[in-house]
């Protein structure tokens, strides 16, 4: 029987060796990642951030940020629990509930801490979580720290929800989804799953950072849509970095619920509250989206635009039913390769390979925005079908 070596057995020039092994195997399968800093200006067609309504340069929005941080400083200088909270925050705060018409709300430094409190701070070990099984990664981490039983069901399929609710071992019990699923844009089926969570006794979960600012009435997000937001047993989790063009993230819902989260969530006590610029520049978008409602309404129609063109040309492409639309491709590797032709010929494209997507099908992920014309869209339909590898059309 062979003596499990010590510490002392292995040099320390080789601990690490493990890591080069890891990344021989991820190039093989051609799921090599690289950072690719941009500078502050390029002749790119973005079809690759999250931007959707072109707000993060917008002068309104900037020169919010610029004039909070000569105010209050670049960092917000601790946990919002003891020097972190401003009035910005709180202001922030009452808007975004006044705007989706929920009680209250309460702000984070980021989308995917936001995912983090909500779920593990309204689970825990007395509960069972039921998921769809392509949820994001920030809403998996929640589930992973939740010490709750978990069951990831099929994608979109409230029966499965309710046959898992009706199967747990747990008194308590919490439903958690997207809104809109980040890899092909597609909408989750709220009202039949609140209807489902509701008839098992179970709270509603709905991460709608791909929503808000899109959909619904004004883009108060497919939560408001649904005529969910107001419900007692449905909170919501936001990001402000995508449609709002800032920075942090909001969980949204009752008042009670928000309370418990102050009091709770390890990632809002621990953590340093939003950056003071990040704040008042969100609150500053959200006041041009109440007074320009019909930037939503742009974003999807480039969406649907775009989407039909590019399977007019025989691409397999998702609906257009969000700002995100995908376009499958043969392989990872071909995926890469596309998506850097794609760069070539001045348009950026997401690409999106396992362990990124969960059903293991590699895509172009396009995100189109508010500022895109008619003629940007053709330009990007012809540069991705030049660019598209053998096998990519049906």
């Amino acid at each position: 029987m062979n003596a499990r070596p010590t510490s002392e057995s292995v040099p320390a020039e080789q601990v690490f060796d493990w890591l080069d092994a890891e990344a021989a195997r991820r190039a093989e399968a051609g799921l090599t990642r690289k950072l690719r800093p941009r500078g502050a200006s390029t002749a790119e067609l973005d079809l690759a951030g999250n931007d959707y309504l072109g707000l993060a340069r917008d002068k309104r929005v900037a020169g919010a940020a610029a004039a909070a941080t000569l105010r209050w400083g670049t960092g917000s200088t601790g946990s919002r629990l003891v020097t972190g909270s401003t009035e910005l925050h709180a202001e922030l705060e009452h808007e975004l509930a006044r705007f989706c018409g929920v009680q209250a709300a309460l702000v984070f430094s980021s989308g995917f801490l936001a995912n983090v409190a909500a779920v593990t701070a309204l689970s825990g070990a007395e509960s069972a979580i039921v998921t769809d099984k392509y949820i994001h990664a920030s809403l998996i981490e929640g589930c992973r720290l939740s010490r709750s039983d978990v069951a990831a069901v099929a994608h979109a399929d409230p029966a499965a929800v309710g046959h898992a609710l009706a199967t747990r071992r747990k008194a308590r019990a919490l439903v958690v989804t997207d809104s809109v699923f980040s890899v092909d844009g597609d909408l989750a089926p709220l009202t039949e799953l609140s209807a489902v969570s509701r008839e098992h006794g179970a709270a509603l979960l709905v991460d709608d950072a791909h929503g808000f600012g899109v959909l619904g009435e004004g883009g108060r997000g497919a939560v408001h849509a649904a005529g969910l937001s107001a419900e007692p047993d449905v909170v919501t989790t936001i990001t402000l970095s995508k449609a709002l063009g800032a920075q942090g993230g909001a969980v949204l819902g009752p008042r009670r619920v928000i309370r418990h989260l102050v009091e709770t969530a390890r990632s809002f006590i621990f953590d340093t509250g939003l950056a003071p610029a990040s704040a008042a520049a969100a609150v500053a978008a959200l006041g041009v989206l109440k007074t320009e409602p019909h930037l939503p309404a742009k974003v999807l129609a480039s969406a649907t635009r775009l989407a039909d063109l590019l399977r007019e040309e025989g691409f397999a492409v998702s609906a257009p039913r969000s700002a995100v639309i995908s376009v499958r491709t043969p392989s990872a590797s071909g995926a890469v390769g596309w998506a850097e032709r794609c760069a070539e010929g001045g348009i950026r494209v997401g690409c999106f390979r396992p362990p990124s997507v969960p059903d293991g099908v590699s895509r172009l992920r396009l995100t189109v925005h508010a500022g895109l014309t008619e003629s940007d869209v053709d330009t990007a339909v012809k540069v991705i079908s030049e660019a598209a590898p053998p096998g990519a059309t049906s």
